[in-house]
């Protein structure tokens, strides 16, 4: 099989050493001139009723190749649903080898599949891959994450920093009117119900032990972090997915910058400062939620409460709070920026991105809450 160019040279030929074996002889340019027809005529050549088990690229032939001739191949690659491990070049030049370097044909396919099928056990099974693989996808962006922090290590320069206070500003100092409404609202909610039983028992001044105690070790940070993540996270994601759908990282990496070290580690140490600090100022406004309570209805003075609120609460408590805080923090830039990376298709992944960097950001907040919880019970 020698599909021609309009020139009558031949593009490629395919051969058989048995029938799992295709090898594919390049013959002449596979660059951006002859990649259109390439792309069309290679997969169209390849028999479709054999399987194939491994393919072989012979670069003996060919005169001139780049990234787009190695895009072909990684079209064909994907094709024929193979992996790395199935796939070998032989007679390579040593500009071919680094042309070749640029694709990652053992890269998973990262993007949710779009099969859809109405067969309830078939989608409950495509689902539960999806999970898996992107918790895959989630792992290798966190060590490509610990690689570049360690980049910075290298080059501290290379750090935004002016970025990253500007992410302060609009992750935390924005946040500040919400997050202290909520909590405020919350220490007021908690110490209204909680009156109404202790007081049945005359243990008013207990109420202020209460709210303090549940807001600095376990509701401040929850709330604070799902906030942070339905405002930020979701601006996160949304930013980058724009970013990736208009090939403005695909530029930066052209352009020799690492996405992870110009987009991503500036809003990951963002939010690890400041949520902290938006923790303590929920606690510190739910406190006094529970002061309005305190004062109006338990008929305690300002400064019984406050004291009694000192009082119940530890060095150890506040820095379990502000610890939890911590890794939520990283939990939500992480989440929110590897949505954003994942991003495929037009405007409508912009919005699943956002979604999707919510839900999973809540969902991981509260599974590390509840691993808090065991860690707790054992300290």
């Amino acid at each position: 099989m020698q599909p021609p160019l309009p020139s009558g040279k031949p593009l490629f030929e395919l051969q058989q050493e048995d029938e799992n074996t295709l090898t594919v002889i390049l013959h002449g340019r596979a660059d951006i001139t002859t990649a259109p027809v390439l792309i069309r005529q290679l997969p169209a050549a390849v028999p479709s009723n054999q399987t194939i088990q491994q393919l072989k690229v012979d670069f003996a032939h060919v005169t001139r190749f780049d990234d787009y001739g190695a895009m072909v191949l990684l079209r064909l690659v994907q094709i024929l649903q193979l992996n790395h491990d199935q796939l070998s070049f032989v007679n390579l030049a040593a500009d071919h080898e680094k042309t070749l370097a640029l694709v990652d044909f053992g890269q998973p396919d990262c993007r949710i599949p779009s099969h859809k099928s109405g067969n309830l056990i078939v989608e409950l099974g495509d689902a539960t891959i999806s999970v898996f693989r992107g918790g895959a996808c989630f792992v290798e962006f966190i060590g490509a994450m610990v690689f570049s922090l360690l980049r910075v290590f290298r080059q501290p320069r290379s750090f935004r920093a002016g970025d990253s206070i500007a992410y302060m500003k609009t992750t935390g100092v924005d946040a500040l009117p919400v997050v202290g409404l909520i909590t405020f609202l919350l220490g007021l909610i908690m110490a209204f119900m909680s009156s109404l039983q202790l007081s049945q028992f005359g243990a008013n001044l207990y109420v202020a032990s209460l709210v303090s105690l549940a807001m600095v070790s376990e509701l401040g940070p929850i709330m604070t972090a799902i906030v942070v993540a339905g405002r930020s996270g979701s601006a996160y994601a949304a930013e980058i997915s724009t970013m990736k759908i208009s090939e403005e990282i695909d530029a930066l990496v052209v352009m020799g910058f690492d996405p992870n070290v110009f987009l991503v580690l500036p809003r990951v140490v963002a939010a690890m400062v400041v949520v902290p600090l938006l923790t303590v100022f929920a606690s510190i406004f739910a406190v006094a939620g529970g002061l309005v309570i305190g004062v109006l209805m338990l008929n305690l003075s300002p400064g019984a409460y406050i004291n009694q609120s000192l009082d119940a609460l530890t060095l150890f408590e506040v820095m379990w709070g502000l610890s939890k805080s911590v890794v939520f923090a990283l939990l939500i830039a992480l989440t929110g920026c590897f949505r954003g990376m994942q991003a495929r298709g037009g405007a409508a992944a912009v919005g699943s991105a956002a979604t999707s960097a919510v839900v999973t950001s809540i969902f991981l907040i509260i599974l590390f809450d509840s691993i808090f919880a065991v860690i707790r019970s054992y300290w």
